[in-house]
């Protein structure tokens, strides 16, 4: 998703630093499905002939026909699908140039559950309630979980991308950067065109390579589109009833939990172990409670239920619980700052109120002290790799553990009391 959107482009948010794609890897079993991905008709039937990155693009586009004729696609669809197929440079320069991460939770989600898209998610759901309660009898997922990815993917249909699909997917296969991601979603592209579900002048959205009104990779496509319209066509560009019905089934082929909860907004202590307060971590709602974790509004689910406690800003800003079904968005995108806005956004959606903003005002580091806390963190052996100066999970993980040597409270969010307590031991 990488068009301008209302009111910002959301794919400039759709992977945290320390991940290194965009939200290109939402379902973990994506490779691995490829072969599967395509049905019956497209079964592989002789070892695949890869295509290398690099060299020269007329021999390496010989080298995906080939590869593409290996598993079952047609010579008209290899033909139609990439004729006229070229690097695109505009796709190379936004790849290399997501460096919007800076924006803390509250920023992004001030933006992003905000006017038109706050006040229509309502409207599309009341408008589409037949739709919707298929949906969920089908495959067990809200309409407003489903919603909510709508309204951020593509402002509910009305920005669907104009970047050439297939010129996208060959740029991004080309190049040495992902091309293990990428070729399969060209060859699953072509698959779509073989079905018969999309011409490929039809296949027009993101620049790397996502299609519909929630924005789906080809190979996600290949292997979750529903015709929801029962015109014979799987097609997520538009038709609404095959988009709405096929990210029912996406989601719930990602593990979504009917009747099961996935965020709620919390109040925490001035003190508990903080350490615990890790995405990676699960206790049970009973456990919260007793460390002191109340629910900002409604009831907790049941002792039992499992949760993790998500602290974007650290321990003085927003704070929600996040349950199984949290996991499930963490899938869509990798982006754990995208993947708790579109959960908070599916709540307002169900009636909860805005989010707080915490217990006091959070400081977030410039880019040039997180590259600084970075290369301490690095010098001390918390973290690998080279510091970009962007925050992702590693760094989240890496800051919690020197938190935690330095004793200070580890709820791993870098703040300057962190960078100057490393600074002071001699970095």
């Amino acid at each position: 998703m990488t068009r301008a959107r209302l009111p910002v482009d959301v794919s400039a948010f759709k992977a945290e630093a320390d991940e290194p794609m965009t939200h290109l890897l939402r379902s973990a079993c994506a490779l691995a499905m490829i072969v599967a991905c395509g049905g019956a008709a497209f079964a592989q039937t002789a070892p695949v002939q890869t295509a290398p990155c690099g060299g020269e693009f007329p021999a390496w586009l010989d080298g995906v026909r080939a590869e593409a004729r290996a598993q079952g696609v047609s010579e008209r669809a290899i033909a139609d699908g990439l004729a006229g197929v070229v690097i695109d440079p505009k796709v190379l320069a936004l790849d290399r140039g997501q460096a919007v991460f800076q924006q803390t939770f509250l920023q992004f989600a001030s933006r992003m559950v905000a006017g038109q898209r706050l006040t229509k998610g309502p409207q599309v759901i009341r408008q589409n309630a037949a739709l919707f309660d298929r949906v969920k009898a089908d495959y067990g997922v809200p309409a407003s979980v489903i919603t909510a990815f709508w309204g951020l993917e593509t402002d509910y249909g009305a920005n669907l991308g104009k970047f050439d699909t297939r010129n996208a997917l060959a740029t991004l296969s080309h190049d040495c950067r992902r091309p293990d991601f990428f070729r399969p979603q060209l060859i699953a592209a072509l698959k779509i065109v073989d079905r018969g579900d999309l011409a490929p002048s039809e296949m027009r959205g993101a620049w790397a390579g996502e299609l519909g009104h929630t924005q789906m990779m080809p190979v996600d496509y290949l292997r979750d589109a529903v015709d929801g319209d029962g015109d014979g066509k799987r097609d997520l560009m538009r038709s609404v009833p095959d988009a709405i019905m096929s990210a029912g089934k996406y989601l719930s082929d990602m593990g979504w939990k009917r009747d099961e909860p996935w965020l709620q907004e919390v109040v925490v202590p001035a003190e508990m172990p903080w350490v615990e307060a890790d995405i990676d971590v699960k206790h049970p709602v009973g456990q919260w409670a007793d460390w002191g974790v109340k629910p900002r509004n409604g009831a907790l689910p049941p002792d039992e239920a499992k949760a993790a406690l998500l602290l974007p800003m650290g321990r003085n800003g927003p704070a929600f619980l996040a349950y199984d079904n949290f996991d499930v968005y963490r899938k869509w995108n990798q982006s754990f700052i995208y993947a708790t806005t579109a959960a908070y956004l599916a709540t307002r959606f169900d009636g909860a109120p805005e989010v707080s903003i915490g217990a006091a005002p959070v400081r977030p580091l410039t880019t040039d002290e997180l590259h600084e806390l970075q290369r301490l963190l690095a010098k001390d052996g918390f973290l690998a790799g080279a510091p970009d100066g962007k925050l992702g999970g590693d760094t989240r993980k890496a800051t919690r553990k020197a938190q935690a040597k330095l004793g200070l409270a580890a709820d791993g969010y870098p703040t300057l009391e962190v960078l100057q307590a490393l600074a002071a031991q001699g970095g």
